[in-house]
């Protein structure tokens, strides 16, 4: 029987494209998302019209966020923003609760043709160094809290186990993919779109004592600073090995599902999925606000913001604009 006979036949509707599917590995005390990306993606990365390359690695951080961003309790925030000296100087991906994802990046155009002539369009090469914050809002009542991780040469599956083994000290692995899909119908002209999948797992537990790492490398700390060595749990170590085996072609493959990818990875351990969380390309821009933002100006500023009696102003995330006169302040 079929994964999808198999939800068919117990009721379950399958979380499909642009959905986030949470699942536990109870025999392995690990619990986890996976999501496969897909119109919502295509949506967002088509409006910019990127460079492929600039395309990718966006692509590549919405995917970490959606798996991230879904998983708070609170109505909220969560922002992804790098700032760093390679050829893509800023991403930024933002998650409103529950469902909202809008995404966008700064970059040298030269520079990234460059690179891309040379072959190096690697998430290191693109990004080089800077670091890269990850920001949770809960609201003006509530304090935000920032998790900062530094960008040395690292991917963003990197960035994420760095993430939690600072943060929340739990065992994390994570795995990204983005992928191109070209489809020709007869006598229509290729069309071409985006995909991307990613799983993240934890191991969660309930004797906290199991979840003991490795120290992280002490960086600039004195030579001969004691980094504390630990054997991995036995269960841990096989989930994370399990995650690891996933190639880029399966998490980008257009007839691939989440309920399929989990049951290929963990089916004999046994895997228990909850309901899917849906994604949405959504930005949070709007008349009023953008009004709102303008009446803080001075007049002074306003002015320099007027071109031939108008000001115009553009949303990054979704390039939609609004149109002003100067009088309406």
């Amino acid at each position: 029987m079929s994964v999808q006979d198999e939800l068919e036949r117990l009721g379950v509707t399958p979380a499909g494209r642009d959905a986030v599917l949470p699942f536990a590995v109870e025999p392995l005390d690990v619990r986890g998302r996976a999501v496969m990306l897909g119109p919502v993606l295509n949506r967002i990365l088509e409006r910019h019209a990127y460079p492929a390359p600039v395309s990718r690695l966006l692509g590549e951080a919405a995917t970490l966020v959606a798996l991230l961003g879904t998983s708070l309790k609170f109505e909220g925030r969560f922002t992804l923003q790098t700032t760093t000296d390679g050829p893509v100087s800023m991403l930024v991906v933002d998650f409103q609760t529950p469902d909202g994802l809008r995404c966008c990046a700064q970059f040298d155009a030269d520079a990234v043709a460059a690179a891309e002539a040379a072959g190096q369009t690697d998430t290191p090469s693109l990004l080089g160094h800077g670091h890269l914050a990850m920001t949770v809002d809960q609201g003006a009542a509530m304090n935000r809290y920032q998790g900062i991780v530094a960008l040395d040469g690292i991917t963003l599956e990197e960035v994420a186990h760095r993430y939690f083994a600072q943060s929340e000290q739990i065992p994390t692995v994570v795995r990204l993919a983005v992928g191109e899909v070209l489809d020709r119908r007869a006598g229509d002209k290729p069309r071409h779109s985006w995909l991307a999948g990613g799983v993240l797992a934890q191991f969660l537990p309930e004797a906290p004592e199991r979840m003991r790492q490795a120290d992280l490398p002490p960086g600039d700390a004195p030579e001969g600073s004691i980094e504390h060595q630990f054997e991995e749990d036995d269960a841990w170590r096989e989930a994370r090995a399990l995650v690891e085996t996933l190639r880029d072609d399966e998490l980008g493959d257009p007839e691939m599902t989440a309920e399929r990818l989990l049951f290929r990875l963990f089916h004999e351990r046994g895997v228990r999925i909850f309901a899917p969380q849906p994604l949405a390309d959504r930005c949070r821009c709007s008349d009023e606000r953008i009004r709102g933002m303008l009446k803080g100006f001075t007049t002074e500023e306003r002015d320099d913001m007027t071109v031939e009696g108008r000001i115009e102003v553009t949303c990054r995330f979704c390039n939609t604009r609004y149109d002003y006169s100067p009088d309406e302040f």
